[in-house]
């Protein structure tokens, strides 16, 4: 087990929907006050993606995440800042002739999907790996576009964290470490819970985990009813834990977080119930080699 357990706090997604969460931060306002609030709690790191104020749909505008970057540094300097490159990536086939896109694609060049990263250069952007069924469409990451976005994003000075949502994507990360595409010592995320991807079960868990480079730094969350369940696994696994509303709108069953501070706080309550430590944001950067 870690010593010091690192906190990553996703604090808002790309699918979540104030139906699920009426709290839901949307503004790049609300968004730098929910992360600030993950800071406070003990969250080292916080996972930020940004949406169109007036719609709350999921955004790719640069000027919105400059926006909350800037909020938070105003105030927090030390707060690791882990910024999305998951948007663009998603094919919905039409009706009408599956080979033609349909009208929920959002599918773009690689280029475009990191162009926020090399003019904001924060200290972490996701590169996740997967190619498989999410909900009704299909997600996309070749290998070749994998490979664009890794460049840019080490171009701009940040740390790719590869966000692996089954078995197949590690095995994917091995082969771009040995190519040079990724350095060592890699960051993962293994993700589970999503449907078609890895469950949320120890035994899921505990394969990733085993599977990865020997060298590597890792995080585990579940996505609904487990987040908590397998923040508490990620941990006794040996890796970092993330929580938040991107993950998990509930505190307890049938009882709504009051805001991401409050999943910190039960995430951090548990990891120190069973032994561990919260690293600070600055043990974070030592554990994960990032800049200072």
């Amino acid at each position: 087990m870690q010593q010091n357990v690192i906190i990553t706090c996703a604090v808002t997604g790309n699918l979540t929907t104030r139906d699920n969460h009426p709290g839901l931060p949307v503004t790049p306002e609300e968004i730098a006050a929910s992360c600030l609030e993950a800071a406070d709690a003990g969250a080292a790191v916080v996972h930020i993606h940004v949406r169109d104020p007036e719609t709350a749909k999921p955004s790719m505008e640069i000027k919105y995440y400059r926006e909350v970057i800037e909020r938070i540094r105003a105030r927090n300097d030390a707060v690791i800042l882990n910024v999305t490159t998951g948007p663009g990536g998603r094919y919905h086939p039409s009706d009408e002739n599956p080979a033609v896109a349909g009208p929920r694609t959002t599918l773009m060049r690689p280029e475009r999907r990191v162009e926020h990263i090399l003019a904001l250069r924060p200290d972490i952007a996701t590169l996740d790996l997967n190619t498989m069924t999410f909900g009704a469409e299909v997600v996309i990451n070749t290998p070749g576009n994998v490979k664009i976005m890794a460049e840019i994003i080490e171009s701009a000075g940040s740390k790719p964290e590869l966000e692996v949502f089954d078995t197949g994507d590690i095995q994917l990360a091995h082969d771009l470490l040995k190519a040079g595409v990724l350095k060592s010592p890699a960051m993962f995320t293994i993700v589970t819970g999503v449907k078609y991807g890895l469950p949320s079960t120890t035994d899921a868990m505990a394969m990733a985990a085993r599977m990865l480079p020997r060298d590597a730094v890792w995080t585990g969350f579940g996505v609904g009813r487990m987040s908590f369940p397998m923040a508490a696994q990620a941990y006794l696994l040996g890796g970092h834990v993330r929580v938040g509303l991107e993950d998990n709108s509930y505190i307890a069953k049938g009882v709504l977080a009051k805001g991401n501070g409050e999943l910190v706080e039960r995430a951090r309550d548990i990891i120190e119930k069973m032994g561990g430590q919260i690293a600070s944001a600055a043990q974070a950067r030592e554990i994960l080699k990032l800049k200072s």
